[in-house]
């Protein structure tokens, strides 16, 4: 893609941890107070910026992504502003889950996603739960999922999916589309794609309603063959999400008044002394969704 990593990086962009020392200047954080890191700090000059868009900033400083170091580490330096304090009866693994959870605030918000609504959601992954509860937690009246896990799908239905699909088990695009009205009854008002891949991206626009909305959030290929005039003749817009713009509270406020249960999602703790034990567990993926690493202060 567009970042390049040309000399060695520390990891990491979903954080929470505890405020040790503040600038002269903040006001609204002491030493002592836990924080989520939204991650990313934009230039606040720019006309994305001021529009409001700060994802789109063109000087972006996002947590690991070259050349700025994430913040897998003890100690991580960061603009006040871009740290929430937390609720009492929000944990630090929930808080650090505020990230992705950002990122599901940001996609059903692109996608129109609101009471009564019906939704696709393509791939049962952690983002792919996470707009699932963030779905539902809008007023969604249906919501369908699909992968080609089926241990991913039951934790998807145990999280209350009302319908899911194994993609595995449907033949072409068009008998997913069937599958997909045969369940729903319908065609959905919104499909959310999170895996990224090919296939679903195709199937996902093809079983999008007349008049309704395609949200892209899984990265996949550079380049992919799409059913475009299909979509323009159904006026089905299709959309973007890169990251999240103004989510963080949102999803905190979520989190912290019970609307979005994300603990089920974390599955895995690990220490920071068994950092590389965490990601070989987590590139193995047998019954992983999140994995924290505990990087307590020493």
């Amino acid at each position: 893609g567009d970042f390049k990593l040309t000399t060695p990086m520390v990891l990491g962009h979903e954080a929470s941890g505890v405020v040790v020392a503040v600038g002269s200047s903040v006001t609204h954080l002491v030493v002592g107070d836990r924080v989520a890191v939204e991650p990313g700090l934009p230039c606040m000059s720019c006309e994305f910026c001021r529009g409001g868009r700060y994802n789109l900033c063109v000087d972006m400083k996002f947590c690991a992504t070259p050349p700025i170091h994430g913040s897998l580490a003890h100690r991580y330096n960061h603009r006040a502003s871009f740290c929430y304090k937390l609720p009492e009866n929000v944990s630090f693994d929930e808080a650090a889950l505020l990230e992705p959870l950002s990122v599901a605030v940001h996609a059903c918000r692109r996608g129109g996603v609101g009471l009564g609504s019906s939704v696709l959601i393509c791939g049962a992954g952690p983002v792919g739960l996470l707009n699932m509860l963030v779905a539902k937690a809008c007023g969604a009246a249906q919501v369908a999922i699909s992968d080609i896990s089926s241990s991913r799908l039951q934790k998807a239905k145990a999280l209350g999916a009302s319908h899911t699909i194994n993609a595995l088990e449907v033949g072409t695009e068009q008998e997913f589309v069937t599958q997909v009205e045969t369940l729903m009854s319908s065609r959905p008002n919104t499909v959310l794609e999170c895996s990224g891949a090919d296939q679903s991206v195709r199937a996902g626009i093809l079983a999008a309603r007349p008049g309704g909305c395609f949200v892209l959030i899984g990265m996949g290929k550079p380049t992919v063959e799409i059913p475009l005039l299909t979509a323009a003749v159904r006026e089905v817009d299709i959309r973007g999400v890169f990251r999240y713009v103004n989510c963080y509270q949102a999803a905190l406020d979520l989190v912290a008044s019970g609307a979005v249960d994300v603990k089920p999602l974390v599955t895995h703790h690990f220490p920071l002394a068994q950092v590389e034990q965490a990601f070989s567990t987590a590139l193995q993926g047998k019954d992983v969704i999140k994995i924290i690493i505990d990087c307590e202060a020493v």
